[in-house]
Order: structure tokens, then C-alpha cells, then sequence
């Protein structure tokens, strides 16, 4: 009999699952399309982006929850852009859709309806910075759009099995 106290330790909980019980990750999520679309998307989203650049500091001080969105707009349209560019799966389509299709309403609703702080923006359809930046995100919603149509055509039918 042995008098060591020595004791064998478990094996780390942070080690690597072998590949077959990893999690699988969506194609949604991880297949690159190399669609012809994001070349027409991506300097859509980065006119989006620079269109909102220069009203940034006024909206801070006049409505601060406008600067702040217009912030977050900003960052999210370059950085959906250089997911794009690098590595562009149907998710980054979809999200550069909502990030600019909401970008689009939200602009459409205060030229419409009396918003705190920007009353005076009510019926002003025509500034010219908000003209640049619907036009840009309309053509980023577009082209997302056709680029997810495309995406889903190419993927493999699956048919339920009968009974």
C-alpha cells in the first residue's frame, strides 16, 4: 500500500470538445456567399455611415438620444461593411437590411410625427444629408435583399421524409 497523497486531477473543463460533439454552427451564421451584391452594399452602408458623420456632434447637443443612435448607426454600418467585405454570410445581408431598413423609418417618422427635441424636422423631407442617407440605405436594403434571394436559392433543398 502506498502512502502518497498524490491525486490524479480532472481533466479541464475548458479543453476542447472533440470536433464531433461541437456544436454545429448555422450556415446562416458561418457560410460565405461571395455575392456579387456586397460590392453595390458595401459603399452603400459607408455613404450611410458618413452621411450621419457630420450631424453626429449637433444632435449630441440638441437631442442626445438622437446623436446617440446616429452614433451606433454609424458604427454598426462600417462594421457590418467590413464583415462584408472579409467574410459575408447571409446573417450580415439580413442585419445590414434591418440596420438600414430602420434607419429609413425612423427617418420617415420624424419627418412625420413631432419628436422630443426635433419638432422643427417635421415636414423637412428634403435635407440634403437625409436625402443622401435614405438614398444610401435604401440601396443597401435593396441589395441585401437580393443577395439573401440569391443565398437562398444556391442552398440544397431539404425535403421532410414521409411516413
Amino acid at each position: 500500500m502506498s502512502t502518497s497523497t498524490e491525486f490524479e486531477l480532472p481533466r479541464s473543463t475548458s479543453a476542447r470538445r472533440p470536433a464531433s460533439r461541437r456544436a454545429p454552427v448555422p450556415a446562416f451564421l458561418s457560410q460565405r456567399q461571395q455575392s456579387r451584391w456586397r460590392w453595390l452594399m458595401v459603399p452603400a452602408m459607408l455613404t450611410a455611415a458618413a452621411a450621419h458623420l457630420p450631424v453626429i456632434a449637433v444632435h449630441l447637443e440638441e437631442a442626445p438620444y438622437i446623436g446617440v443612435l446616429f452614433v451606433v448607426l454609424t458604427a454598426a454600418c462600417v462594421g457590418l461593411a467590413s464583415v462584408a467585405v472579409s467574410w459575408d454570410p447571409p446573417a450580415v445581408y439580413a442585419l445590414s437590411a434591418l440596420t438600414c431598413g430602420s434607419a429609413v423609418l425612423a427617418y420617415a417618422a420624424t419627418r412625420l410625427v413631432s419628436f422630443p427635441l426635433l419638432a422643427g424636422d417635421v415636414g423637412y423631407w428634403l435635407e440634403p444629408l437625409g436625402v443622401l442617407s435614405v438614398a444610401s440605405e435604401s440601396v443597401v436594403v435593396l441589395t441585401a435583399a437580393f443577395a439573401l434571394a440569391a443565398a437562398r436559392r444556391a442552398m440544397p433543398r431539404v425535403r421532410p421524409l414521409q411516413a
